[in-house]
C-alpha cells in the first residue's frame, strides 16, 4: 500500500505519490515525447491500478484533461482530481502557445472547459496557475473561486506558485493547498513550504524527483552540476538509484503531503512506487545531503 496523508485541512487523504499529467499533453504541443491514445489509456489506468489516488493536470497541458476524462471518467470515485485556472492557450500549427491571464472570463472559461473535458461535474481541487496576491485579490478572482466552491463546482481552492509571489499568497490565508517546487537539488523553497504548512494548508510538491535526477533522459546541466559538486554519489547507498535518493529525500520533508511525479514510462512508474513505499530517508542521510548541497549553493 502506498503511504497516505491528509492534504492539509481539506479532508482529502491522498497518496504521497501523486501523478502529474503534463506528459500526456499529446502531439503539437512542445517537447519531443509523444504518447499515443492507446498508451495514454493503458498508462492512466495503470496509475490508478497501482494505488495512486491524486492526479494533477491543467487546461494548458495539451489534451491531458481530455484523456483523463476519456479514460478515467468511469473510475471518477477512485481518485482526487486537481486542475488549474488562469490558463490561456492557442494552437499555432505544430505547437501550443501558453500564457496566464488573471481575468474573470478566462477563469470561467477554464472551469467550463475543464469540466467538459474531464467529463465530471465537480473538481476536487482548483488551483490558480500562478499569479500574485495583489492581482488575484484586486480582480475579485479569489472571491469568484470561493463562489464556485460554495456552489460545489469545486471542492477546494489552491494555488501553484513559487518565490517571490509565494510569501504574499501565504499571507492571504485563503488557500487550502499550495503546489510548490522542491527537491534536494532545488531546496530554496523549503522555508516557504514550512510557513505555508503552518497555516494548515496542504502541501503538494512538484519537481520532487528533480526531472529524474542526473540519470534522466533529458539532461538538465545545472541540476547535474549541483549533484556532482555536492558529491551526492558518495552519500548514495549502493543499492539505491539516484532517482530514488532524490524522490525519497522529497518524501522526507515533514510537510510533504504528496509529490506529483509525471512519467509515461512503466518502469519509471514502478521504480517511483517502490521508492514511495520505502518511505523517507534516514534523518542522518537527509541532513548530510542538505549540508553538502547547502555548502555548494553558498559559495
Amino acid at each position: 500500500m502506498l503511504p497516505k496523508r491528509m492534504l492539509g485541512n481539506t479532508g482529502m487523504e491522498v497518496t504521497q505519490l501523486g501523478y502529474g499529467t503534463m506528459g500526456l499533453r499529446g502531439p503539437k504541443t512542445w517537447g519531443v515525447r509523444v504518447v499515443d491514445e492507446a498508451d495514454a489509456e493503458v498508462f492512466l489506468n495503470l496509475v490508478l491500478d497501482s494505488g495512486i489516488n491524486f492526479i494533477d493536470t491543467a487546461p494548458d497541458y495539451g489534451i491531458a484533461e481530455e484523456r483523463i476524462g476519456r479514460y478515467l471518467s468511469d473510475r471518477r470515485s477512485e481518485f482526487y482530481l486537481a486542475t488549474k485556472c488562469g490558463c490561456v492557450f492557442t494552437q499555432h500549427g505544430d505547437h501550443l502557445e501558453i500564457d496566464h491571464e488573471w481575468d474573470t472570463d478566462v477563469i470561467r472559461r477554464n472551469i467550463d472547459t475543464s469540466l467538459a473535458r474531464l467529463q465530471t461535474d465537480y473538481i476536487d481541487l482548483l488551483q490558480f496557475h500562478g499569479g500574485d496576491a495583489q492581482t488575484l485579490q484586486s480582480t475579485g478572482l479569489i472571491r469568484l473561486l470561493e463562489e464556485y466552491r460554495d456552489q460545489g463546482v469545486i471542492r477546494h481552492l489552491g494555488i501553484s506558485s513559487k518565490l517571490p509571489n509565494l510569501e504574499g499568497l501565504i499571507d492571504l490565508k485563503v488557500f487550502e493547498t499550495f503546489q510548490i517546487p522542491y527537491s534536494c537539488l532545488t531546496p530554496e523553497h523549503g522555508p516557504a513550504i514550512a510557513r505555508a504548512a503552518a497555516t494548515g494548508a496542504g502541501i503538494i510538491i512538484r519537481g520532487g524527483i528533480a526531472h529524474g535526477g542526473p540519470d534522466a533522459e533529458i539532461k538538465r546541466e545545472p541540476l547535474n552540476d549541483l549533484w556532482t559538486a555536492a558529491n551526492l554519489d558518495a552519500l548514495k547507498p549502493d543499492e539505491m538509484t539516484r532517482a530514488e535518493l532524490v524522490l525519497r529525500y522529497t518524501l522526507s520533508n515533514p510537510h510533504c503531503d504528496t509529490t506529483i511525479v509525471g512519467t509515461c514510462n512503466k518502469d519509471h512508474l514502478k521504480a517511483n512506487l517502490a521508492a514511495a513505499k520505502a518511505g523517507p530517508l534516514p534523518d542522518t542521510l537527509v541532513q548530510a545531503i542538505s549540508q553538502q548541497v547547502a555548502s555548494v549553493l553558498s559559495t
